[in-house]
């Protein structure tokens, strides 16, 4: 019979495992954009949407934004245009369930959620 303290290591060994799984690195172009297309990139006070010519548009945090959109090597690079935005930077991004995750500075830097809807 197996004691509570290992079901209990053996469930969250699981649920590591799962999570694990659900994480995937996108590194093309093509990967990125299966995923964005005809859908909004959100999390609370921010909307955006990207076009295939390379456009973003949206709001942050009640403001409008614009910018532009590349990809280099495996990196998603962003140029934003508004008040007291960060200019340009290359990101790496990983796919978290229904979310993709931006870590800034070619996956060096702070980290950004942002859902897809």
């Amino acid at each position: 019979m197996l004691r509570p303290a290992l079901i209990a290591l053996s469930l969250s060994l699981s649920a590591a495992t799962a999570a694990r799984a659900e994480t995937s690195g996108i590194t093309t172009r093509d990967a990125f954009w299966s995923l964005v297309e005809g859908r909004a990139l959100t999390r609370l006070g921010v909307t955006l949407t990207l076009t295939p010519d390379g456009a973003i548009s949206g709001r942050v945090l009640g403001r409008k934004v614009s910018g532009r959109w590349e990809w280099k090597g495996p990196h998603f690079c962003r140029d934003f245009m508004g008040e007291g935005l960060l200019g340009y930077d290359c990101q790496t991004v990983e796919q978290r369930g229904d979310a993709l995750r931006f870590t800034a500075m070619k996956g060096t830097g702070d980290t950004l959620d942002l859902r897809l809807r």
